[in-house]
C-alpha cells in the first residue's frame, strides 16, 4: 500500500506511521490513531513522542 502524507490521515483508525530522522525513514511497529492535537499508540493510548510524516492503513502482522 502506498504511503500518504500525514496531513491527510483519518482520525480514530488503526494506521501505520512512518517517521524520518537523521538515519532515514522508519515505520513504527505498532498501530497508531490520529486524535485532535496529535497521535497516540492505538493499544496503550499513550501520546507519541515523534512527529510522523506519512501513513497507510495498518495491516496485522503475521504470527510466526
Amino acid at each position: 500500500m502506498t504511503w500518504m502524507p500525514v496531513s491527510s490521515a483519518p482520525f480514530e483508525r488503526d494506521l501505520e506511521l512512518a517517521v524520518i530522522d537523521h538515519s532515514g525513514t522508519h515505520a513504527l511497529v505498532f498501530p497508531c490513531h490520529r486524535i485532535r492535537g496529535g497521535w497516540i499508540e492505538a493499544q496503550t493510548k499513550r501520546k507519541l513522542e515523534v512527529e510522523p510524516t506519512h501513513w497507510r492503513e495498518w495491516k496485522e502482522m503475521p504470527r510466526l
